[in-house]
């Protein structure tokens, strides 16, 4: 018995060298789901929680409902170490935020708040509808709000020990 990922089968389809064929001023879905764009989504570079962050936010689209948080290490020369997501929503959305953390890494606070939208729309790729446009530029805007955000230090050491609760001096 042949085992085959269905999901795969019907993206394979999607991109038939035929249908690229077909001219349309606006792209159709299709178009959009690009397979680098599947990739990022299916296989999204650092998706997760950065447990020493530095700096960190959190944005979401109220008209689609996608949520992105952005975490950043920033390290002592100032440079951007580590660029972690984590989040829910749409395709695009959720792939350029993997797109963009690996782009980011390696990058000044400078050569982040320089990297504009229009960029972060070349990064992604194929040509997006205006509200399509606001799902690619979430993660873009979170990481911008992320840089000037800068966690406190209990925030940021994950070593450091957490209480909740009134101090001793309170009780009495």
């Amino acid at each position: 018995m042949i085992s085959v990922d269905f999901h795969h089968f019907l993206v394979s389809i999607a991109f038939l060298p035929a249908m690229a064929s077909v001219s349309s001023s606006m792209p159709s879905e299709q178009d959009i789901y690009e397979e680098h764009v599947l990739d990022h989504y299916e296989d999204p570079y650092n998706r997760g929680e950065l447990a020493s962050a530095t700096h960190a936010d959190e944005g979401k689209n109220p008209l689609c409902g996608d949520v992105v948080q952005v975490s950043l290490r920033l390290a002592g020369d100032g440079k951007v170490e580590e660029a972690f997501f984590d989040g829910h929503g749409c395709v695009i959305s959720q792939a350029s935020a993997s797109m963009l953390m690996e782009e980011m890494e390696g990058k000044t606070p400078e050569e982040v708040k320089d990297f504009t939208a229009e960029q972060m729309l070349e990064l992604f790729g194929p040509q997006l509808t205006p509200n399509r446009q606001k799902c690619c530029l979430l993660p873009w805007r979170v990481l911008q709000s992320a840089l000037h955000s800068p966690l406190e230090e209990d925030e940021a050491d994950d070593d450091a020990a957490h209480f909740s609760g009134p101090s001793l001096s309170e009780e009495n």
